[in-house]
C-alpha cells in the first residue's frame, strides 16, 4: 500500500451519514431557499441549521460535558491502553461525545475483559466481533 493509501486508511472519518425523513412543506421550504440562493444544497441548510441549534444549546452541553466527565471529540481506545488495564486489574468507563474508535487489533475478549461500559453520543467505530462482544455494555 503507498504512503497516502495507508495514511488515509488510518485517518478516522470526519463524518457520520444520517438519513432522515421530513415532510413535504418543510422540504419545499428548504428546496425554496436553496434555490434562491441562501444555501448551496439541501444538506447545507441542514448542517446549518443543526450547527445553529447546537449553538443555541451550547452551554448547556458543556455544562453536561464537564459533569458526565465526557471525552468530546475522537477517542481512540488502543490494545495497548486495554493490555494496560488489564494488567492494573482495572476496567474502563468509557464516554464519548462523537467518534469512538476501537483499534482494529483489539480481540474481542480484551475488549469485554477490560470495558465495564461504553457510552457513545455520536458513533462507535470497531470491528463487528468486538461490538458483539461489548453488546450488553454500549448504551
Amino acid at each position: 500500500m503507498s504512503k497516502p493509501a495507508k495514511a488515509a486508511a488510518s485517518r478516522a472519518p470526519e463524518s457520520e451519514k444520517i438519513t432522515l425523513n421530513l415532510g413535504f412543506v418543510d422540504l419545499g421550504q428548504i428546496d425554496l431557499l436553496v434555490g434562491e440562493g441562501f444555501y448551496s444544497n439541501r444538506s447545507d441548510f441542514i448542517r446549518t441549521a443543526i450547527r445553529n441549534q447546537i449553538d443555541r444549546h451550547g452551554e448547556t452541553v458543556r455544562q453536561l460535558i464537564s459533569r458526565k466527565s465526557v471525552h468530546l471529540g475522537l477517542r481512540h481506545i488502543t490494545r495497548a491502553e486495554l493490555a494496560e488495564a488489564e494488567a492494573a486489574g482495572q476496567t474502563l468507563d468509557i464516554r464519548v461525545l462523537g467518534l469512538a474508535v476501537i483499534a482494529p487489533d483489539v480481540a474481542p475478549d480484551l475488549a469485554r475483559t477490560t470495558i465495564a461500559a461504553l457510552n457513545v453520543l455520536g458513533a462507535l467505530h470497531a470491528s463487528d466481533a468486538v461490538k458483539a462482544a461489548l453488546a450488553d455494555r454500549i448504551t
